[in-house]
């Protein structure tokens, strides 16, 4: 029998809890609009979207697809923020491929980008992970993140009362040799692209180490570190970060599989940083998946498949649930990506 087509039936007797909406109001902190991440919606209504965040109890719903350029910026804000302002929050982005072009001049242009787009309605900034991994400069150097030339950016991210949501690395076995004690085999067997051996790509702490002192150098700016600070396999590595860098928060945006096979460090996590972490799926508008996170953060149940899928996308383990208490919940659900975002209600 070849492992593709291996199944096992797990024999356990475990309670397994319906969780149709959560408990408290949703604002969605990660997620994407754009036909890059499987969907259409551009072309739709926006009462269609509106039906499947309503049917999943989100009040808000965060696109950051403005860093796949200023047009779909503009697209989004006039399709889905014009129809609907108090359902949806987009942030804008930057292009980096502009930088071999302007050379010295182009940090102070990215800057001046983010103000304009924060004129048009964007209320926050993504970077995306090729920065750290791909963005080179003109002379053809990788950029590392704490590249001192572009602290006009982070300057005026703060000037502007807005977030930096970033996400650099990746899943740290993406990071290891494809071969047999690969625990993402799987996935990266499907997804070639997202495989950053070292070298050529820096060595994934090399990264993370970049990341910090970022943070930790523009105090001023609040940074939000997507997917558990890029590193929800070491929470006390996060968990140090947080310590050390006040203006820095995370969001649990696709990490459900790894933070729920870390339960008891996961809960303890959240109750230590209850201010600090924000709800995010990354899986579009898409009840099913609400779900399954709904049960993660609010039920106690053992042994449950993390995805929508048959076999689980990230690796072939299952999760088990946080329980956690009420006020955690309200702050992780609505109320920390509120202040943050400066939402009203």
């Amino acid at each position: 029998m070849l492992l593709q087509n291996y199944r096992p039936q797990s024999r356990l007797q475990v309670k397994t809890s319906q969780i149709e909406r959560p408990r408290f109001p949703v604002i969605d902190a990660h997620n994407h609009i754009g036909t890059a991440f499987g969907g259409s919606w551009i072309n739709r209504p926006v009462s269609d979207f509106l039906a499947n965040l309503d049917q999943a109890g989100v009040r808000v719903f965060v696109d950051l697809d403005g860093g796949w350029g200023e047009y779909i910026l503009r697209q989004h804000l006039d399709h889905f923020k014009a129809a609907a302002p108090d359902r949806f929050v987009h942030f804008g982005g930057v292009d980096w491929s502009r930088w071999a072009d302007m050379g010295d001049q182009f940090p102070k242009w990215a800057a001046q980008r983010l103000r304009k787009q924060v004129q048009w309605g964007a209320q926050g900034l993504k970077i995306w992970k090729g920065f750290g991994l791909k963005v080179r400069d003109p002379k053809g150097n990788l950029v590392p993140v704490n590249d001192p030339r572009l602290s006009p950016l982070w300057v005026t991210a703060a000037e502007l009362g807005i977030p930096v949501l970033i996400h650099v690395a990746d899943p740290v076995a993406f990071f290891d040799p494809l071969d047999e004690h690969n625990e993402r085999w799987d996935e990266l067997q499907g997804n070639l692209e997202w495989h950053f051996p070292s070298p050529p790509y820096p060595a994934f702490m090399t990264i993370m180490e970049q990341l910090a002192n970022l943070v930790l150098n523009h105090p001023q700016t609040t940074f939000i570190g997507a997917h558990v600070g890029c590193y929800s396999e070491n929470l006390v590595w996060v968990a140090a970060l947080l310590d050390r860098a006040p203006n820095f928060h995370v969001d649990i945006s696709a990490r459900i599989s790894e933070l729920g096979r870390q339960p008891y460090s996961a809960r303890c996590f959240f109750h230590n940083y209850a201010d600090r972490i924000l709800f995010g799926t990354d899986m579009g508008p898409n009840p099913e998946a609400y779900r399954v996170y709904y049960r993660f953060l609010e039920s106690d149940d053992e042994y449950f498949n993390y995805g929508t899928s048959e076999i689980p996308g990230q690796g072939r383990w299952y999760i088990y649930g946080l329980a956690l208490p009420d006020d955690i919940l309200e702050k992780v659900y609505f109320r920390n990506a509120q202040r943050l975002l400066g939402i009203e209600g």
